[in-house]
């Protein structure tokens, strides 16, 4: 009787393991939600480049003039879970992306798992990038393979315990990844907020740092309060709230797009903080682009400040 109560208490453990694993296990792109190799266009990848501003994070530095980005692995993103370093993304094929398929990059950006199946940190923003349709993937991919390569690799993260787990990472993308759009338009939204709310939530990655995290800590985004500001990641300053009853409030569509081409408010002040990489990257977007970003950020749900009727 000892023995079968041993081997049952074992057999619990091995299933409850087994159980475990499988909900930590990240899930990759089904084979027909992925572009055809080969297919990217990398003059319409240098939109979507811009447009995710991907060059502040993964440059070492600005680059002058119109030199091409080296994508190296950029500044530490120092944050209460620890300490996040951008790796190289150039088109090397040891210390870069140049040996992954474009199904690898789709499964990074949409997926968050890499070519060997361990789960990418959310510091990278690919809950964004799941909104992203296949063939701007592949054009952005394209773009990519198109800037300088080097051999420079990043240091390793530098993250608290139970942070450092990787593998839980992948239980927190089943609660949190969700390619879903946030905000549900009207059905008679033009097609410049619909393009807009493409931008802001998918590529542009907006509401990562413009939206407050929620249960408990584990840096979820609180949709209920989507865009509606909070603490700077960074845990310095906050980011202020862009909804149509926040900061800009009073601001038309035309001067946001304005502060988005020429970083300059309505009030002839100008951008600061981190907004300023961000602005310039916006900067580089056609002008229908920017437009439509407003257009958008004035349709959403006005949010009542934190604590009234909540």
């Amino acid at each position: 009787m000892g023995a079968r109560r041993i081997l049952v208490a074992l057999g619990a453990v091995v299933v409850v393991a087994g159980g475990a694993y499988a909900l930590t296990a990240p899930r990759r792109l089904p084979p027909d939600a992925i572009a055809a190799e080969g297919s990217g266009d990398p003059s319409r990848g240098e939109r979507l480049f811009h447009a995710g501003g991907c060059a502040s994070c993964h440059a070492p530095s600005e680059t002058a003039g119109d030199a091409p980005v080296v994508l190296a692995g950029g500044p530490p993103l120092v944050t209460k879970f620890g300490t996040f370093h951008a790796p190289n993304i150039t088109p090397d094929t040891q210390a870069g992306i140049g040996a992954w398929s474009l199904a690898d990059f789709a499964n990074a950006m949409q997926r968050g798992v890499d070519p060997n199946g361990q789960p990418l940190y959310p510091a990278f923003p690919y809950t964004s990038y799941a909104r992203m349709t296949a063939g701007d993937i592949a054009d952005l991919h394209a773009y990519l393979m198109t800037l300088p390569t080097s051999g420079g690799v990043s240091p390793p993260n530098d993250l608290a315990f139970p942070y450092s787990l990787r593998r839980g990472v992948g239980l927190w993308q089943r609660a949190f990844l969700d390619p879903v759009p946030v905000v549900a338009l009207p059905a008679d939204a033009s097609d410049t907020v619909k393009r807009g709310q493409y931008l802001v939530e998918g590529p542009g990655h907006c509401g990562e740092c413009h939206t407050p995290r929620t249960f408990g800590g584990l840096g979820g985004l609180d949709h209920s309060r989507w865009l509606a500001g909070g603490p700077a990641p960074e845990g310095d300053g906050n980011i202020p709230d862009i909804t149509p009853s926040g900061e800009t409030a009073d601001w038309s569509e035309a001067d946001l797009a304005t502060y988005f081409e020429t970083g300059f408010t309505p009030d002839f002040d100008s951008v600061g903080g981190s907004m300023v990489a961000v602005q310039n990257n916006l900067a580089k977007l056609p002008a229908e682009d920017r437009a439509a970003i407003a257009a958008y950020l004035k349709a959403i749900p006005a949010v009542a400040p934190a604590g009234e009727g909540n």
